[in-house]
């Protein structure tokens, strides 16, 4: 089972509206390889999930199925669905582009592309998603004050570093999701690339005394060559 990352307990998938089905296949294994959850999506599906805010972005091919998904997308901004939308096309001329933004898409991305930008175009979208964020994060028995600069892990206050407080807050910002040593990386040590995986380790390991529960399991599991995971409680 893919792990999904998302702050919510209850996830929102990606949608993904594609007619090629090996491509599909292809773009969806592999963020479901990173821990995203993705679902493939007729138009009608994905513009329901976006009208009832059931969907984290939508990735529509252009055109599908031989019609274009412009005019769906402008009638979902017509109705203020916020939902971020990355367009993927074979229509790479200036003026396709311009109309697809101008449409209400916010990337738009010309086939064929490497899946890895593909995915780098979705994490960006993402991020920017988040940029509303709250001052409180509650997850589990977690609670994060933002302002104050506190953390109370089952009512017991838990003193942070300044490191350990960013990494905590990145954990609980995506519990259970797969977090792997590069996003730790590039999110919260910010491209520092001269650092050693071992002092991402060595801090998550300090982290796991503060917050752990003494005879049970970590609340940070680690998957083995590939990252960690959070547990909200105990």
């Amino acid at each position: 089972m893919a792990l999904t990352r998302s702050s919510s307990a209850n996830p929102r998938p990606i949608l993904l509206v594609e007619d090629e089905q090996e491509f599909a296949d292809q773009v969806k294994s592999e963020l479901e390889r990173i821990g995203y959850l993705v679902r493939l999506a007729s138009m009608v599906e994905a513009v329901q999930a976006a009208r009832q805010a059931d969907a984290s972005l939508l990735i529509l091919d252009r055109p599908i199925f031989g019609v274009d998904c412009l005019p769906s997308l402008e009638l979902l901004r017509s109705e203020n669905v916020k939902v971020p939308v990355l367009v993927i096309s074979i229509l790479s001329s200036v003026d396709e582009k311009v109309r697809g933004l101008k449409a209400g898409a916010d990337d738009y991305l010309v086939k064929p592309f490497a899946v890895a930008e593909l995915v780098a175009r979705v994490e960006a979208l993402l991020r920017r998603l988040d940029g509303a964020r709250p001052t409180i994060l509650k997850v589990g028995d977690f609670e994060m004050d933002l302002i104050e600069r506190t953390v109370f892990c089952a009512a017991t206050k838990i003193d942070l570093g300044p490191r350990e407080f960013k990494l905590l807050e990145y954990f609980l910002r995506r519990p259970g999701q797969m977090i792997t040593r590069t996003m730790l990386l590039q999110d919260v040590w910010e491209h520092e690339f001269s650092i050693e995986s071992n002092v991402i380790d060595a801090h998550v390991s300090n982290l796991r005394k503060k917050i752990d529960v003494k005879n049970r399991p970590s609340r940070i599991l680690n998957i083995r060559r590939v990252g960690y995971v959070l547990r909200p409680t105990a």
